[in-house]
């Protein structure tokens, strides 16, 4: 690819235009302009086949640079080898590798792979310059020189950023030198047209987004902050989680984006760094690499986020300042991909020592900083005198300095010397002379471009993969919790696992340890969490995690917190008074078992008892004058009557059935209208007798029986039609009624037609209405034996009885409904019994001498 068709930075050109300078003053014999860097350290073995190793190892810092800068002299800064120490592993995960291919005698016979190391520092610059390094060779660094042993070195691992990588790739991809990249996988550099000669092997992280859903959903975190690299990864990160996170019902506190470079003495970082401090969020998830948040780790360690649960993945090495205290990081919630196990590693490391690898200056720089010792007179740390012990890795190394587990850039270093193994392997067997050729003809590593878009980096996984876009993110992931021991030893701990594929977080929870703000496992919501019997009401331009606590309207309950809507109990059941489960109803309905209804029965049985005995009496005394005078054939029907209406009373007592409700309406209807038809035909017998008596006329023939029972027989009729239509158009009915009574079902008779059910009652208060006027009429009749006057008192009992029942009955509900219309039976039954025949029955028993026939006779004739 031509230079025209790439699209190079401002920044690239002037590298390159520079470099062409220099190596045209360096032929024409002037000065040579080349490189060179007290720092840049290299380290070299040889092999048929060459890769080079870019690494951070140590921290070079750079200055702030304003307008008063460039009124100073420049700084000289030295790499700081504080920093970064840890991540010696990938220097030695990279040389196992090699020390494990090499003794594959399948992979690449008769074939030698070396190696070059560099450390970048973890600088942009530096990388780009080690780059020129690597491309020129082992003498000076002069511009599009190669030195011919160079021709061996045929590919690159180098990146542990997208940062660092791009300026590798800047320079690297002028010569189409395949660049594997360790670290997180960035987009940027997913750009073909751009970066074509670069392979990633960090993984896409699409499901990293999900594990946070997972954990939070898990421990209940609905409230949580969010900082983020200010960048593609951690817009696209957000973007995904913030739509995950709607669909869950969960709320971002914050969203803060820290930018590379931030001034640590400058208001708008303590800005920052209040906004997060006063959130009211618990828990903070932080998203980003090494590179883009360290100098924000440096942040966090030096004004400590109190009270305040961080999680983050492995990208993020919060602990790259090892002098610095970590007590603030203990209990942090790490997500890591699956660590998977190296065979022969550790077998390598303890083959790892300074006194047998002496020209491996990194292992040197590590051995003599981590024990701040020497070992040769010229050593790292010269200040002491004290001579390094002979040990090798696993025996000596402090943990806190140094990971003995496989870390994730570890592991995709050891898979990008893999993918180059086997890209050598197929571009062999394809081209069996590029055997020979290799160290003479440069153009042949560019071959290697296909064979690594087609070789899976994956040895796990056997399926071939064209196209070298990153792979997908491991559906697995660790849950790692960042724990300070005794003695400022610090480990991350496994305490859990979320497995995608099956959708399962498995987590043992008596294994983490959390920070010492919190005594117990944290919580992170907006609104303190609603209990059942409560429902969620948002409030007002807040999110949906933050709401207030509404009791369940009357009738319904919630039985889960955090319900948005409250639930409405079955029929037949009622709310608790919690109001958070539904309790069963209780079936009543006015039983003979209950107070009142056993009370109601009593005094109807009483009463019917009661007529029965009047009945009797009359019976017995048949032949004396009151019981003659009062026509006694009526006063049997009248008594007859009573004693089936106080008996219909009992139809209304028990458990009602379809039966009982057709009935017990139409019997005491017309049970009662005979009654009331009884007295009306006594009334006009009384009032056609007197009449007779003073006039002698022809009504004396209207005296006899068959015409009272006539009348008693039309006025039943006219009831029967009535409730023959109430029966056959809209009759009762049987129901349960689970709305009037609250924990109650009542089992009542609906009345069907109430049009004919008051019809039914109006037609009997009419027939009352007309025996009171007539007998009201007749009351002052000279007669001995008138009981005008008894029959104007019980139709008015009657009649106050019935009218005072109307509203009452529609004012009452269910038992009591019932209850009223017995005592209405009763107390206009027990009125008629006790107007009409009591005072007759005080004649017969007690006033014996004015039941005579004389007296009836001089009474008639004054």
């Amino acid at each position: 690819m031509g230079l025209g068709k790439l699209r190079l930075s401002s920044f690239s050109l002037f590298v390159i235009l520079l470099c062409q300078l220099s190596f045209s003053a360096y032929q024409m014999g002037d000065h040579p302009c080349h490189l060179k860097r007290d720092y840049s350290l290299t380290y070299r073995k040889e092999g048929d086949l060459v890769i080079g190793g870019f690494f951070s190892l140590f921290l070079k810092t750079s200055i702030y640079v304003d307008k008063l800068s460039f009124r100073i002299p420049p700084v000289w800064t030295s790499a700081d080898s504080k920093y970064m120490i840890k991540h010696y592993q990938h220097f030695l995960i990279f040389q196992f590798a090699v020390h494990e291919i090499n003794k594959d005698p399948h992979l690449l016979p008769n074939i030698t792979l070396g190696y070059q190391l560099f450390s970048n520092f973890h600088s942009n610059k530096l990388a780009l310059e080690n780059s020129l390094i690597w491309l020129s060779g082992m003498g000076p660094t002069i511009p599009n020189y190669n030195c011919e042993l160079q021709h061996k070195s045929v590919a690159v691992i180098g990146g542990m950023s997208s940062t660092l990588s791009m300026a590798m790739a800047t320079m690297l991809g002028l010569y189409k030198v395949p660049q594997v990249t360790y670290g997180p996988f960035d987009l940027l550099l997913a750009d073909n047209v751009q970066y074509p000669y670069v392979y990633q092997m960090g993984s896409r992280e699409s499901t990293l987004h999900l594990t946070v859903i997972k954990l939070m959903l898990h421990f209940g975190w609905t409230w949580i902050g969010l900082v983020i690299s200010d960048n593609m990864r951690g817009e696209q990160f957000f973007n995904n989680l913030k739509e995950e996170m709607t669909r869950n019902g969960m709320c971002l506190a914050f969203v803060e984006r820290v930018p590379k470079k931030i001034n640590l003495e400058h208001d708008e970082s303590i800005k920052l760094f209040s906004r997060i401090i006063a959130s009211s969020s618990n828990v903070i998830f932080i998203y980003g690499d090494t590179d883009s948040l360290f100098e924000f780790s440096i942040l966090v360690n030096d004004f400590y986020l109190n009270g305040k649960l961080l999680i983050t993945t492995s990208y993020w090495d919060f602990s790259i300042d090892v002098t610095k205290e970590m007590n603030h990081f203990h209990g942090t919630l790490i997500i890591s991909q699956i660590k998977r196990e190296i065979p022969g590693f550790t077998d390598f490391l303890r083959s790892v020592k300074p006194t047998v690898n002496t020209e491996d200056i990194f292992l040197k720089s590590f051995w003599e900083i981590t024990y701040y010792c020497r070992l040769s007179k010229k050593g790292t740390v010269e200040l002491l005198h004290y001579v390094c012990p002979e040990m090798d890795l696993v025996e000596g190394v402090y943990s806190s300095d140094f990971e003995k587990t496989i870390m994730d850039l570890s592991y995709n270093i050891y898979n990008g010397i893999y993918l180059l193994a086997h890209a050598f392997h197929q571009l062999l067997e394809s081209d069996p002379k590029a055997t020979s050729e290799f160290g003479k003809n440069p153009v042949l590593s560019w071959k290697l471009h296909h064979f690594l878009r087609c070789v899976n980096p994956d040895l796990d996984d056997k399926d071939e993969l064209c196209g070298y876009a990153a792979r997908m993110a491991d559906e697995r992931y660790d849950i790692l919790n960042f724990k300070i021991f005794p003695d400022y030893i610090a480990k991350q701990v496994k305490v859990g696992e979320v497995i995608h594929h099956g959708k399962e977080l498995n987590i043992h929870e008596e294994d983490v340890d959390w920070p010492e703000d919190f005594g117990q496992t944290p919580s992170s919501t907006c609104s303190a969490s609603c209990g059942p019997g409560f429902r969620k009401t948002l409030q007002e331009g807040q999110p949906i995690c933050c709401f207030d606590c509404t009791l369940c309207p009357e009738g319904e309950i919630s039985n889960q917190s955090d319900t948005e809507q409250c639930l409405k109990c079955p029929e037949d059941q009622y709310p608790s008074k919690e109001k958070d489960r539904c309790l069963p109803k209780t079936v009543t309905y006015l039983a003979y078992e209950e107070t009142l209804g056993m009370a109601l029965a009593a005094v109807a049985l009483s009463l019917s008892l009661l007529t029965t005995l009047v009945l009797g009496i009359f019976v017995m005394h048949r032949d004396t004058p009151i019981v003659k005078a009062n026509n006694r054939s009526l006063s049997y029907t009248l008594l007859t009557s009573l004693t089936l209406c106080f008996l219909s009373s009992l139809l209304f007592i028990g458990r009602p059935t379809p039966a009982t409700c057709l009935l017990r309406q139409t019997t005491f209807a017309i049970v009662f209208t005979v009654t009331i038809a009884s007295i009306l035909a006594k009334t006009i017998t009384m009032v056609l007798a007197f009449r007779a008596t003073k006039q002698v006329s022809k009504l004396r023939r209207l005296m006899g029986t068959r015409v009272s029972y006539f009348l008693i027989f039309i006025c039943t009729l006219i009831q029967m039609c009535l409730c023959g239509i109430w029966l056959g158009t809209y009759p009762p009915f049987l129901e349960k009624d689970t709305h009037s009574e609250f924990s109650f079902i009542v089992i009542q008779c609906n009345e069907g037609s109430l049009v004919t059910f008051y019809c039914v009652l109006g037609y009997m208060g009419f027939l009352s209405l007309v025996s009171f006027t007539l007998a009201f009429l007749a009351r002052k009749l000279p007669d001995t034996f008138n009981e005008a006057k008894y029959l104007t008192f019980s139709m008015m009992v009657f009649c106050s009885v019935w009218i005072s029942f109307l509203p009452a009955y529609q004012s009452t509900k269910r038992k009591a409904m019932v209850a009223m219309e017995i005592f209405s039976i009763l107390v206009s039954g027990a009125g008629i019994l006790t107007c009409i025949f009591v005072p007759k029955c005080y004649v017969i028993f007690l006033r014996s001498d004015r039941n005579t026939l004389s007296l009836l006779k001089s009474k008639a004739n004054p």
